[in-house]
């Protein structure tokens, strides 16, 4: 629990200490980025490599799940037609209309 008691001055030496360190942090601020500028492209040329040898392999990975997805619905509807060429019966005898006799 004494660091409950000694967090103001954590804070306080922090915040003044951050103070002190926040004109030498601006001035190497553009001596930082200069240095980190090659990183970044770096990464960015291996970012754009994998992606262009990742669209092909999605691409072709997408399109066969589509595939296998609509292999996998037919085959599941193929137990379904039995059922369904008999209601497809029931409903043409039924929709007949009625002969009237004449009067």
């Amino acid at each position: 629990m004494l660091w409950l008691v000694l967090l103001p001055f954590q804070l306080l030496f922090a915040i003044v200490f951050g103070l002190l360190a926040l004109p030498f942090v601006i001035l190497l601020l553009p001596l930082a980025l200069l240095l980190w500028i090659p990183f970044l492209l770096l990464k960015l040329t291996f970012r754009l490599a994998l992606g262009l040898l990742l669209i092909p392999v999605m691409i072709v990975g997408g399109l066969l799940g589509i595939v296998l997805f609509g292999v996998a619905a037919v085959a599941a509807l193929v137990p379904l037609l039995p059922i369904a060429f008999v209601a497809f019966l029931l409903w043409m005898v039924m929709r007949r209309p009625m002969p009237v006799a004449p009067v």
